[in-house]
C-alpha cells in the first residue's frame, strides 16, 4: 500500500501503519523435530485411557504430521519445557458418538499435531456421560471431566454442526463443567482452539457458538478457527491395524487428506501452542478482578462487624473487661 497522499489527503491513514511484520524463517535445526513423549517415558495408564490418537512409532515417524515445518512453535515449546519442567496440558473434547465420528477423527489429527509439539494431550470420551441435571454431580464421568478441565492449560473443542448448531453431545459436556467449584475455576483463563465439521457445505454457525461458549466459560479463544466442509470426503478409509503393510501405507487409516482444510487445522494447533505458552505464566494475573476483590473485602468487613457484635453486650466489649 502506497504511503503517498493525494490532494484529498491520507484517506487510508497510511502514515500510522505499523512497521512490516517480522518474518520467521524456517530453522532447519528445528523444522521437523518432534517433542513427543516416548512410550517409555509416558504414563501407561494415561496413555491407554486418553491417547487413542497415537499411532505405531514407525507410522508416526513417517506420516504427514512428521513432515510439517513447525520450527518456531517447536523451539518455543522446547524453551517453555526447559523453563518450567512442564509440558503444556491440553484437553480435547469432541461432539459425536457415531461409530465413524468425523469430529472425533478431526480431534485425533489435531491431537497428533499437538503431541508432536510436546503437549500432554488427553482426549475425553463423552460416552457414558449422563444428561446434565442437579443430581449426578458425583457420577464418575462427570468427575473425570471436571478433573481434566482443572488439570488443563488449554482446550480443543471439535463439534459437528447439526440442524445449524452444536450437538447435544458437545453442549452436555460443557454444561457439566461449572464456572467455579469453591475457589477453583475449571476453565477460567485457559486457552481454547475451536473447530467444526460439516456434512455439507462450509458453515461457521458452530464455531461461532463455540466461541461464544468459550467466552462464557471465561476462556481465551484463539483468533483462528477451522471449519471442514463435506467431512466425509476429507478422510481416508479405516484400515485393519493387524495388516501391517496396509496400516503403514495408509498412515494408520482414517487420516485427513491434503487440502487447505488440513493446513488450517495445523494453523490452529500451532497457534494454540503459541498462545498457551504466552499466557500460561500469567493465568493468575488474568484471574485477578476488581469486582471479586471488592466482594471479598465486603464479606471480610461484614464478618468483622458480626464478630465485634458477638463480643459486645449492651455496647460493652466483654473481651476488654
Amino acid at each position: 500500500m502506497s504511503s503517498t497522499t493525494n490532494k484529498r489527503g491520507d484517506l487510508n491513514n497510511n502514515s500510522v501503519l505499523r512497521k512490516p511484520v517480522q518474518e520467521f524463517l524456517p530453522d532447519p535445526a528445528w523444522a521437523h523435530r518432534s517433542l513427543a513423549v516416548s512410550e517409555k517415558h509416558d504414563d501407561g495408564d494415561v496413555r491407554a485411557q486418553y491417547r487413542p490418537f497415537l499411532l505405531t512409532q514407525d507410522v508416526a515417524d513417517e506420516d504427514w504430521i512428521s513432515k510439517l515445518e513447525l520450527s518456531t512453535a517447536v523451539r518455543l515449546a522446547s524453551s517453555e519445557f526447559e523453563r518450567t519442567g512442564e509440558r503444556l496440558k491440553i484437553l480435547v473434547l469432541y461432539g459425536s458418538m457415531r461409530g465413524r465420528s468425523y469430529s472425533k477423527l478431526l480431534s485425533y489429527e489435531g491431537s497428533r499435531i499437538l503431541w508432536r509439539l510436546g503437549c500432554d494431550v488427553r482426549v475425553y470420551n463423552p460416552s457414558g456421560l449422563p444428561i446434565k441435571d442437579d443430581v449426578q454431580h458425583d457420577h464418575p464421568k462427570v468427575q473425570e471431566l471436571r478433573e481434566l478441565s482443572k488439570w488443563s492449560d488449554g482446550h480443543v473443542w471439535v463439534c459437528p454442526e447439526q440442524h445449524g448448531t452444536i450437538t447435544a453431545v458437545f453442549k452436555n459436556q460443557i454444561d457439566w463443567i461449572p464456572l467455579s467449584t469453591g475457589s477453583v475455576r475449571p476453565t477460567q483463563g485457559r486457552t481454547l482452539a475451536i473447530a467444526q465439521v460439516n456434512g455439507g457445505s462450509q458453515s461457521f454457525n458452530t464455531v461461532n457458538q463455540l466461541r461464544q461458549l468459550g467466552r462464557w466459560m471465561r476462556m481465551f479463544t484463539i483468533p483462528n478457527q477451522s471449519s471442514v466442509p463435506t467431512a466425509y470426503k476429507q478422510f481416508t478409509d479405516a484400515v485393519d491395524k493387524n495388516d501391517e503393510n496396509v496400516y503403514r501405507q495408509a498412515e494408520g487409516g482414517s487420516r485427513m487428506m491434503p487440502s487447505g482444510n488440513r493446513d488450517r487445522l495445523v494453523d490452529c494447533m500451532e497457534e494454540l501452542v503459541k498462545y498457551t505458552i504466552l499466557m500460561r505464566q500469567h493465568f493468575d494475573l488474568f484471574n485477578d478482578r476488581f469486582s471479586e476483590r471488592e466482594d471479598k473485602r465486603r464479606k471480610e468487613e461484614e464478618a468483622r462487624k458480626k464478630a465485634e457484635e458477638s463480643d459486645s453486650v449492651n455496647g460493652v466489649n466483654v473481651k476488654s473487661m
